[in-house]
């Protein structure tokens, strides 16, 4: 694994970071109620001890769902983003899962470039899904 495990005393920053990164971000106590779920796994990288990405997904029988990818904006296209997904689908494999389905701005051509390198293919698009009314490209991977 490139990162680590999520734990409680990383909510702030990664609450931090949700900020930074996304115009909807998910509040600490939606990071919280994901993170006591036992369906739900959570990844971190640090450089010099510092958070610079993190990812979350929730596997429940033989699907995944990629939920959280942000990476900071110093250490965007630097590959920190891939190696975050790549934990994540190392974590939906060891669970079981066969597939793994995420959502994605369909403004965010950065984002939807990494999952497709990431071997992610677009499904279809969920109309006015975000609540700034912008639509979502749903996107699946067959795990191997």
């Amino acid at each position: 694994m490139n990162g680590r495990a999520w734990t409680m005393r990383d909510l702030d920053a990664i609450a931090a970071m949700e900020e930074e990164c996304f115009s909807d971000p998910w509040s600490r106590r939606m990071l919280a109620e994901s993170f006591l779920s036992d369906r739900f796994f959570g990844v971190i990288l640090e450089e010099n001890g510092e958070p610079v990405a993190y990812g979350g997904i929730t596997v429940v029988a033989d699907e995944a769902e990629i939920q959280l990818v942000a990476v900071s904006e110093m250490y965007r296209r630097c590959g920190r983003g891939k190696l975050v997904v790549e934990d994540l689908l190392e974590i939906a494999r060891e669970r079981g899962a066969v597939r793994v389905f995420l959502e994605v701005r369909v403004s965010n051509a950065p984002a939807q470039m990494l999952y497709l390198g990431s071997g992610f293919r677009g499904l279809y698009c969920r109309t006015r899904y975000y609540p700034d009314g912008e639509d979502a490209i749903v996107m699946v991977k067959e795990l191997a």
